[in-house]
């Protein structure tokens, strides 16, 4: 199994989540979070916004979806050719899944 965690503008949120439900994928978890990247934040005129808002979609998948749902949050999630700031995703093992309400192991 494997955790992918996607970073993304919020304004997106909803195309990521729809792309990703219309190929299978529902099992998604939601978080408002802040940061910044590579572009180190953003200035308007004479105010700086060292952090922004972003979305982070948490998903646990099968090891053989990893590169559909990758591309499925990068395609939902892209705004434009080279945009900075479009968001960042991570992919992470997991050794295990347990389902609370039965005990069950694995997805």
């Amino acid at each position: 199994m494997k955790m992918v965690r996607a970073i993304i503008r919020p304004e997106k949120t909803k195309d990521v989540l729809e792309a990703l439900e219309k190929e299978g994928f529902v099992s998604v978890t939601e978080m408002d979070v802040y940061g910044r990247g590579k572009q180190k934040g953003i200035t308007i005129g004479s105010v700086k916004y060292d952090e922004l808002p972003k979305t982070m979609l948490f998903m646990v998948i099968e090891d053989e979806d990893e590169e559909q749902v990758c591309e499925i949050v990068m395609k939902a999630a892209k705004t434009g050719e080279g945009t900075i700031g479009d968001g960042r995703i991570f992919v992470l093992p997991v050794e295990k899944a347990y389902t609370i309400s039965s005990a069950q192991s694995g997805l």
